[in-house]
């Protein structure tokens, strides 16, 4: 059973991949994504409830560098977004707000990214890559509302460098749930992707609402149809 929001189910579930044993959620943290999806509910004695009735399902599951994610990951903008909301300490939406007003003002980044999807190789200065396996981000927010965690398919955003107002326009868009009407971004659904890094010596990325750096030029993303079962 896993106590917590995405990170705490993320640590947990990574043990129980591929095995019998059915993973119940209480879903206590900021974020609350993968239970969001799932339709567990945020209250304890209800969540419990879920648990007792010993109802399983089977989802898919995301990996990336043999390490596994449940809901998504992103490199570019939104994991800079984290590393600044993981540095406030405190989990609350204010928090993730000012984390978000901060990036903006300091984002700038120029690293090339080689994108390799289904023989279709794609470079771009990015401004995010976002690969999901869920349709909820946390918070009710989404990239991907219409990802599906039983559909044996990751779903891809991949937005280039834009320009600030555009950016703004975009988080709005991203309230909104659709991403899709900014004509900069690419969509995609793929069960495998690699990315390599032109210049530089590791991999930012957000993976379940957790900060990552990653020592390596390549990232092999992949889909695990069915490899978890959930109470629901």
């Amino acid at each position: 059973m896993a106590c917590g929001g995405d990170g705490t189910v993320n640590e947990v579930a990574s043990l129980l991949v591929g095995t019998t044993i059915p993973l119940g959620i209480i879903p206590i943290g900021s974020g609350n994504g993968l239970a969001s999806n799932l339709n567990i509910p945020i209250n304890v004695a209800k969540a419990l409830d879920i648990i007792k009735n010993n109802q399983c399902t089977k989802i898919d599951v995301g990996c990336v560098n043999q390490r596994y994610f449940f809901s998504n990951i992103d490199f570019g903008f939104t994991s800079n977004v984290i590393e600044n909301y993981e540095a406030s300490q405190k989990r609350t939406l204010r928090c993730y707000v000012k984390a978000c007003y901060k990036t903006f003002r300091e984002y700038y980044k120029k690293e090339e990214v080689v994108i390799a999807i289904d023989h279709n190789i794609v470079v771009i200065h990015p401004f995010l890559i976002f690969i999901s396996n869920s349709n909820v981000m946390g918070y009710s927010m989404s990239l991907t509302p219409k990802a599906s965690l039983k559909d044996g398919l990751l779903d891809v955003i991949v937005v280039p460098k834009i320009a600030r107002l555009r950016m703004l326009y975009f988080g709005l868009l991203m309230l909104l749930k659709k991403p899709e009407l900014l004509k900069e971004v690419k969509y995609f659904q793929t069960t495998a992707l690699n990315l390599t890094r032109k210049r530089g010596a590791f991999f930012a990325s957000q993976i379940d609402g957790g900060w990552s750096k990653t020592e390596v030029l390549t990232m092999s993303v992949a889909l695990k149809e069915e490899s978890l079962s959930v109470l629901v």
